[in-house]
């Protein structure tokens, strides 16, 4: 009596884990978005754009990169914490997003970094330089800081949005070096980039992917790098520490995202699929033509990374005068 109550309570069990059973296998059964809160062209596009294109092949699915840029990366990171967390929407954003916006947007974030998200897989790391473009004739960055010390207020700065790394990094360099100059914001790296080249703003700090072009062309010039080493990708390029400016580094990092509560065998099996594929030698190659380094450090390593810089940049954004408090 007792074997055959055991045999009908084990299939009882197996009957109800079976839809749950084909949901996991399932998946993908439709078309994955990779939301980018940046403008096509820049640098997280295109390592986004790297990563969906290798899940659509191990995954046998559709996998799109859907740019919703503004509110320094607001409106893109807002609409996945509040997509359906099934599996079919992803976020890949920089670090600023969960470690600077709720510092600089202190109870004015609609998200929560580490309730409305799930991490899934570091992407990429990059270094970020320090632009000017060679018609302002600023050699060097200690000519550009003379200049600004010179007319303080008035020479205009560029940035990818309000509380990003680069409004932060160069905000912190016009602390340490003295000088007051006008904080313009931009909806990412190609229109800042664009009056940077025209002469509207005289400097921004960005990653390789939008500039190194015209750096190579000459339409722009590289003054620093803000790093504690120099760049691998352009090693002529000194560090800020080495240009006349110690203390301020930066490494910027990218890493893939999901809403809370996705279901955790999804999760799982992206991050596994990303670690194997961002380890290869081929997929370094390809990020390092975006003057990105490719990370495959799993989502324990995010969630570290982001406790650790809101410890860290709280006073940082705070002596900038960043905070809303």
């Amino acid at each position: 009596m007792q074997t055959h109550f055991f045999r009908q309570f084990t299939c009882f069990l197996i009957l109800c884990a079976l839809p749950f059973w084909g949901l996991a296998q399932d998946w993908p059964a439709k078309t994955v978005r990779i939301v980018v809160p940046y403008p096509a062209g820049g640098g997280v596009d295109a390592a986004a754009r790297l990563v969906a294109q290798h899940l659509s092949t191990v995954l046998g699915q559709s996998v799109v990169v859907d740019a919703k840029p503004g509110g320094g990366t607001v409106i893109g990171a807002e609409m996945v914490s509040r997509a359906a967390p099934d599996g079919y929407t992803f976020l890949l954003t920089g670090g600023s997003t969960m470690s600077l916006l709720p510092l600089t947007h202190l109870g004015k974030l609609p998200f929560e970094p580490l309730l409305d998200f799930v991490p899934v897989s570091m992407v990429s790391r990059l270094p970020f330089f320090l632009i000017t473009a060679p018609a302002n004739n600023f050699n060097t960055l200690k000519d550009l800081m003379a200049d600004a010390k010179s007319k303080p207020g008035r020479l205009p700065y560029a940035s990818n949005g309000i509380g990003s790394m680069g409004h932060v990094g160069t905000a912190m360099l016009a602390q340490s070096a003295g000088v007051d100059m006008i904080h313009v914001p931009y909806q990412g790296f190609p229109p800042a980039i664009a009056d940077l080249v025209t002469g509207r703003v005289v400097m921004v700090m960005a990653d390789l992917a939008p500039v190194k072009g015209q750096i190579q062309g000459g339409t722009l010039r590289a003054l620093a790098v803000a790093s504690s080493q120099r760049s691998r990708f352009m090693p002529e390029v000194p560090t800020l520490a080495e240009a006349g400016y110690p203390g301020i580094e930066f490494e910027i990092w990218m890493a893939l995202y999901a809403p809370a509560k996705t279901p955790a065998h999804i999760v799982s099996r992206v991050g596994q699929e990303l670690k194997k594929y961002l380890e290869m030698p081929s997929t370094r190659e390809s990020f390092a033509k975006l003057g990105h380094e490719s990370d495959g450090a799993g989502p324990e390593v995010v969630k570290q990374r982001i406790e650790s810089e809101l410890k860290q940049m709280l006073p940082v954004v705070k002596a900038a005068g960043l905070s809303n408090k």
